[in-house]
This record gives C-alpha cells, sequence and structure tokens, in this order.
C-alpha cells in the first residue's frame, strides 16, 4: 500500500516536472533580448556581443577576429568552455563567471526562461 502511495505521488507531480522542461521555441523568444547584440546564425556576423551560433561545447574567446574584453580573454586562457554548467551560470549572472567582461546584461532570473534558452543554444550547432 506504502508503495502504491509513493508511486500515485511521483505521478501526481508529473505535470509539474513536463512543465519545467526545456523547449527550446520558447527559447527562440528569449534569446530575443539577446538579439540587440548577438547574432547565432551560421556564418553570421558579430555584433557588440560574437556570433552564437555553436556556442555549446566552444571554448570561450574562441570567435576569431572579435575583441573580447579582458575578463573574456582571462578565462578564456583559463579553459572555460562553453558547456550547460558554464552557461547556465553565465547567463544567470555574467560577471560571476567572467569578472571585468563587458556584457552589460545583468542575467537571466527566471529558471523556465533559462532553460529553455539553454535548449535553444543547444540546438544552434
Amino acid at each position: 500500500m506504502r508503495a502504491l502511495m509513493i508511486l500515485g505521488a511521483v505521478f501526481a507531480f508529473a505535470p509539474f516536472g513536463a512543465a519545467m522542461a526545456q523547449d527550446a521555441a520558447a527559447g527562440q523568444r528569449v534569446f530575443n533580448q539577446c538579439r540587440a547584440c548577438h547574432t547565432i546564425n551560421e556564418g553570421g556576423r558579430n555584433g557588440v556581443g560574437p556570433n552564437l551560433h555553436g556556442v555549446w561545447e566552444r571554448p570561450a574567446g574562441s570567435i576569431q577576429g572579435f575583441r573580447y574584453s579582458a575578463g573574456m580573454q582571462t578565462v578564456a586562457q583559463a579553459g572555460l568552455v562553453w558547456n550547460e554548467d558554464n552557461l547556465r551560470r553565465y547567463l544567470a549572472a555574467p560577471r560571476d563567471v567572467v569578472p571585468g567582461g563587458s556584457m552589460a546584461f545583468a542575467g537571466i532570473r527566471n529558471e523556465q526562461q533559462l532553460n529553455d534558452l539553454l535548449a535553444y543554444l543547444q540546438a544552434q550547432r
């Protein structure tokens, strides 16, 4: 009986878990706030910030011809790679990950929007 109650509780919360899943289409809408400085299309130009196509698993500071801040150059030399953990931390609080960086964006506080944006960035390989 106890096992059935636990199983029932798991299924009762399944819709909540599904609602928190990553949604790349919603992430594309979240990315609209990034478009002021970044492009994401393959072969796209750099803007105020570098083109983000293929950012997933890319070493930080590695776009040829883009002029990175001293802070970004420092973390790049330390070997920072844009994986899910690093992107999540950076997108939530850029200055915590790259002190002295030039990105003026304060960060994404909404966990669902952050999850969706990560799904979108991962899809742009």
